[in-house]
């Protein structure tokens, strides 16, 4: 198992409010050494993912629980969007009947209601895998300096959790996000996704919490699995 880290800094002017998201997806692709053609990816968003795909394919399965976000997909002749949601055993039960080469995941299993059981539903697929899940380093010193427990799993108890299911290479990868202003990188929090819009602290709270946070950036960690 590796552990590297990277920086990046924050181009506000250009509005980008996924920029970890876009890391992640492009590193699932940029370590994909097989070419798949038949392709499946859980929690597609509005295509991340997809547009880093830089091979041929023969078709792509997108999935998500957002029509929104399903809307904003690149579209084609062969590119299946579906309405499905990872946590729904009845989704893995229809793509049962289907073969895949790869099945990806970008920065959504994080928020698995049972990670356990939605990979033993992966493995049955029995599909080569490339996930990426955030861990609870992820706005490590801002949950510390609020005094709150983390809302994710750790990158042991991930690890742990696919080792059961996948016989996997796991790599830890810690990205640091820089911000000019504390304001600035809160709004980023709000409109990222990365805290799938759960709310933890009240106004009062969050005022104090710019006040009193010690860092200019924040920190994410994620865990890569791939077999």
């Amino acid at each position: 198992m590796r552990v590297r880290q990277e920086f990046s800094r924050y181009a506000s002017q250009y509005g980008r409010h996924n920029v970890i998201q876009t890391k992640v997806a492009q590193k699932l692709i940029s370590d994909t050494q097989d070419a798949p053609k038949k392709i499946l990816d859980l929690g597609c968003g509005n295509g991340t993912l997809f547009s880093c795909i830089d091979w041929e394919y023969e078709s792509f399965i997108g999935i998500d629980f957002s029509e929104s976000m399903l809307s904003h997909h690149p579209k084609g002749s062969n590119v299946t969007l579906m309405l499905g949601d990872f946590n729904d055993p009845a989704l893995f039960e229809k793509l049962s009947s289907m073969t895949f080469d790869r099945l990806y995941s970008a920065s959504a299993l994080q928020w698995a209601d049972d990670l356990d059981a939605v990979f033993k539903s992966i493995h049955a697929l029995n599909s080569s895998v490339s996930l990426a899940i955030f861990t609870s380093g992820t706005f490590k010193t801002l949950y510390e300096t609020a005094g709150l427990s983390p809302i994710l799993k750790s990158s042991d108890e991930v690890i742990e959790c696919a080792g059961r299911h996948f016989t996997a290479e796991f790599e830890i990868v810690r990205y640091v996000l820089e911000f000019d202003t504390v304001r600035e990188m809160f709004r980023y929090i709000k409109r990222s996704g990365v805290s799938a819009g759960r709310r933890v602290l009240d106004f009062a709270q969050t005022k104090r919490l710019m006040e009193t946070y010690p860092l200019g950036y924040l920190e994410f960690e994620v865990v890569f699995i791939t077999s």
